[in-house]
């Protein structure tokens, strides 16, 4: 007998066996001290001699106790937390992201789990962990021991989490298995055999279980909060990892077949080649997620060497409404970035690494300036989001039409304010020299470091020092840092303004220091952090500025001449994020360049 089963037992044994009872359980609050006489006779005469299909503890989780010590609202998780210590068992808040659904779906099935109000969720090499709603009613763990051949741990949990996931994670299950059977007699379709197009059996992408199977994994993707999808083939097993808060987490693993007929599903409803599978593709997908918004998707594909790999990028629909407070911009930044993008004519550039942010960037900012007084159009590669207030264009270079064609092609087109996706060539940045002398606001992306660093990138195209200085007016460089959790973080002591001082060196803080360290909790998959915040630098290219523009620019003198006419450099930013309590000092070190000058 387990550690674990001789606890529950002894459990048991001090209180009635089998199913819970909210009478029961009303009581044993006021045992312990949580609720007092007054909320235990209003509830009962609330609920009456009546009885309930709820589980008992989500009926008093709808009844609006508090406890007495602090007045806080005993809600459904409060009270789960406290049945586990009532019974002796560990407390666990189910992470569907850390259950190999294909594992436990082989301990018990759904009925029994629904009989029973329980859910394996772990299956490890000695023991089987499982979640239970009623830690008293426990004649069924003999049987499962005996089936799994391991010893059971229990542990409680939210009764409408169990209930959520058993359907959630069985039909899951269930909806694999039935793909993978259908495709059973399919070989794996390898980067060397795929030299033979078309010749092996593939999964019919149209087959119900792989339908199930791509529909679970998008709402799955958007009730996690996931940015990216990747669906990634293995020698033995296709992997499924979601992207959340710039981190991957592994979710599922799939046999190849069920894999490959995946992405020909996807493929198919993104209007991509189904067949064509030795080359990258580009696609896009409308979608609905949970709460019924539209989300736009874009697919990308690649051939690897155990077959094609598609990962999607998921755009929140929100995103071009976002205001920039909630970016991130400090009120400093945010009435100079304002003042900028109100300009007549000029370029305005936005630097930063991949996946720093700087299309939600430029979306939210275009959006708040199409105005119907306003033509605003852009050329992308690919477009990222589809926006009914632009006038968006596809640029496509085997067709010979990349941004610097674009460009050309938009000057005839009457725009107020045009947007290129990127300056990558002096093609490119011509033209955009081009429209910003000719009356248009001009905005476009460069991968650089800093603000500065996008004068030197210039240069480098052969764009001349004086061309740069008559039209452009402003870069705004900016990188993405995780927020801290706001459930679980704690002040930081070792983390002082003499710290950060230090890191800033010449820089002077003023105001308070409330700097906070991540520890992780249910809520934030014990990451610590939750969400992520915009750090930025802006310089304005002024007078005083331009003074500093040559052939070879000084980096150092340009900087300093910069901050002189107010910009705050990315690690500054995030010393100031670190001060309000948004997140550490080791997030915004990792994710910002040391200032030099």
């Amino acid at each position: 007998m387990t550690v674990a089963k001789t606890k529950t037992s002894a459990a048991a044994a001090a209180h009635p066996e089998g199913r819970l009872e909210w009478r029961t359980l009303l009581h044993w609050l006021r045992e312990d001290g949580l609720i007092d006489e007054a909320q235990v006779a209003r509830t009962e005469q609330r609920f009456g001699a009546g009885d309930s299909s709820l589980h008992a503890l989500v009926r008093l989780g709808h009844a609006g106790l508090t406890r007495v010590a602090n007045g806080k609202a005993l809600d459904l998780d409060a009270l789960s937390e406290w049945l586990a210590s009532r019974a002796k068992l560990p407390y666990l808040r189910i992470d569907p992201l850390k259950v190999d659904v294909g594992r436990v779906a082989d301990i018990m099935s759904v009925g029994y789990a629904e009989a029973r109000r329980c859910l394996p969720v772990a299956v490890g090499l000695t023991e089987v962990t499982v979640a239970t709603a009623e830690p008293f009613d426990i004649g069924w763990v003999e049987q499962i021991e005996s089936h799994a051949r391991k010893p059971v741990k229990l542990v409680v949990a939210n009764p409408l989490d169990i209930a959520r996931y058993t359907t959630e994670f069985f039909t899951l299950a269930r909806s694999v298995r039935a793909a993978a059977k259908a495709g059973e007699q399919s070989q794996v379709t390898s980067f060397e055999q795929l030299v033979e197009l078309g010749k092996s059996k593939q999964l019919d992408a149209n087959d119900q279980g792989v339908v199930q199977v791509v529909d679970w994994l998008w709402q799955y993707a958007f009730d996690q909060r996931a940015s990216d999808i990747h669906l990634e083939p293995r020698r033995e097993m296709g992997v499924i990892r979601f992207r959340i808060d710039g981190v991957l987490h592994t979710v599922y693993q799939l046999p190849p077949t069920v894999m490959s007929a995946m992405i020909s599903r996807i493929k198919l409803l993104g209007r991509m080649d189904v067949v064509e599978r030795r080359r990258p593709l580009d696609g896009r997908i409308k979608t609905r997620n949970p709460a019924g918004d539209e989300v736009e998707m874009r697919l990308s594909t690649l051939p690897t060497a155990f077959g094609e790999k598609m990962v999607m990028r998921i755009f929140d629909p929100d995103t071009a409404v976002k205001d920039l407070a909630t970016l991130g911009f400090s009120g400093h930044d945010s009435e100079r970035w304002e003042k900028l993008v109100r300009q007549a004519h000029g370029i305005i550039l936005v630097t930063g690494p991949t996946g720093s942010g700087k299309t939600t960037t430029l979306y939210s900012t275009l959006k708040r300036l199409a105005t119907d007084e306003v033509n605003v159009c852009t050329v992308e590669d690919p477009i990222e989001m589809i926006e009914p207030a632009f006038n968006q264009t596809q640029a496509q270079a085997n067709l010979d039409f990349g941004f610097a064609e674009g460009l050309r092609a938009l000057m005839r087109q009457d725009p107020d304010i045009i947007m290129v996706g990127e300056i990558r060539d002096l093609a490119t940045a011509e033209m955009a020299i081009q429209a910003a002398l000719t009356g248009h606001l001009v905005f476009s992306t460069l991968h650089t470091n800093d603000a500065a660093s996008a004068i030197t990138r210039l240069t480098d195209l052969g764009v001349p020092s004086y061309l740069i200085g008559a039209t452009v007016i402003g870069v705004l460089a900016q990188r993405l840092v995780r927020t801290l959790c706001e459930h679980c973080k704690q002040p930081d002591p070792s983390v002082t303004r003499d710290t950060l001082q230090e890191m800033l060196k010449h820089w002077r803080m003023n105001g308070g220091v409330k700097p906070y360290k991540a520890v992780g909790c249910l809520d934030c998959r014990n990451t610590g952090y939750r969400g992520r915040a915009g750090l930025y630098e802006l310089m304005l290219l002024g007078e005083s500025t331009k003074k500093h523009l040559h052939p070879t620019p000084d980096l150092s003198a340009l900087r300093r001449q910069a901050v002189q006419d107010g910009m705050r450099p990315l690690r500054l930013a995030g010393a100031m994020k670190i001060a309000e309590g948004m997140t550490t000092l080791e997030e915004v070190l990792r994710n910002t360049p040391q200032w030099e000058n």
